[in-house]
């Protein structure tokens, strides 16, 4: 079993005012399931990969309704949900009581990496996102942004995620960096170093979580040790990738935690593709694993009971 937190144990910033610590604790609590592991749902990917994540061959059809994303937040076991603005101010009123996580900048993938470094500037700010909470009542327990360390714009981006850290954690809210080095002068983008790299950079940004890729090497769970040490008491979670097959992701899930010592994942594509009544059950196994601490068999057990 995962050990569970309290008020107590929470690390409140020191911008976050007395006056929302409550507030900060209560939407950390939330987002963790009184854990402090992260089973992150995440459903940006329809700006980042345009259609291509959610219709075509090995897709099931259900996918292809935006829909689709909330029905499997809302019947699953997750921490949270991550989504864009948008689609929340469409879909939101009909999915309330999710844990919701605004990803606050996206970008398509049609300019390649060849063709002109990454920049992704942030949609709204957060003054919007707390406005919008107010005034929907839409359960908005965080925000997300996306770093492109190594980009000849990292500057711009890293600027505006070190303000919305202090506005966000101002606002009681929770803060997940997505940070994947990226550009003409990154050679290799999952380089253990480098994945170190950008964890400690969110470290330095003040991120409540980081999002990174889990690296490639000879043995990728002992080298992402490395990264979770230095991202210090920022939190490191792994990006979930391309879909594979279920089993092999569960497992790798599991050493992620219990040999790195990563504190979760946020998990796309190895989720929505997949029918409504195979995507809850896969969130399922996941979050057994991951706020749980339940064995990879065991959580193979929980996706092969989904009803079919």
């Amino acid at each position: 079993m995962v050990k569970k937190i309290t008020f107590e144990d929470v690390l409140i910033p020191m911008e976050t005012p007395e006056s929302m610590h409550d507030e900060y604790v209560q939407n950390y609590l939330k987002l963790t399931r009184n854990t402090g592991n992260l089973m992150l749902f995440a459903g940006d990917q329809k700006i980042e990969h345009l259609n291509n994540d959610f219709y075509g061959e090995n897709i099931s059809k259900d996918d292809a309704d935006p829909e689709h994303l909330f029905k499997i937040a809302k019947n699953s076991k997750i921490g949270g949900f991550a989504v864009q603005f948008g689609l929340l101010s469409r879909y939101g009123q009909n999915y309330k009581d999710i844990n919701y996580i605004v990803k606050l900048n996206s970008k398509t993938n049609l300019v390649d990496v060849d063709q002109k470094d990454p920049l992704s500037r942030a949609l709204l700010d957060i003054n919007d996102i707390l406005e919008f909470k107010k005034n929907s009542g839409v359960n908005i327990v965080g925000v997300g942004y996306t770093i492109y360390l190594g980009s000849e714009y990292e500057s711009e981006m890293l600027s505006e995620a070190s303000k919305i850290i202090y506005e966000a954690h101002k606002g009681g809210l929770v803060v997940i960096l997505w940070i994947y080095p990226r550009g003409k002068a990154v050679q290799n983008e999952k380089d253990p170093k480098l994945i170190a790299g950008a964890t400690g950079v969110a470290s330095c940004l003040g991120a409540d979580f980081v999002k990174v890729n889990y690296p490639k090497s000879e043995n990728p769970a002992e080298s992402f040790k490395e990264a979770v040490m230095a991202a210090g008491r920022t939190k490191v979670v792994c990006a979930g990738g391309s879909s594979t097959d279920i089993e092999s992701f569960l497992k790798q899930l599991y050493e992620q935690i219990h040999i790195s010592g990563a504190s979760g994942n946020a998990t796309g594509r190895n989720i929505h593709q997949k029918s409504l009544s195979d995507a809850v059950a896969m969130c399922n196994a996941i979050y057994a694993v991951t706020i749980d601490g339940k064995t990879v068999s065991e959580a193979l057990n929980i996706y092969s009971e989904r009803k079919s």
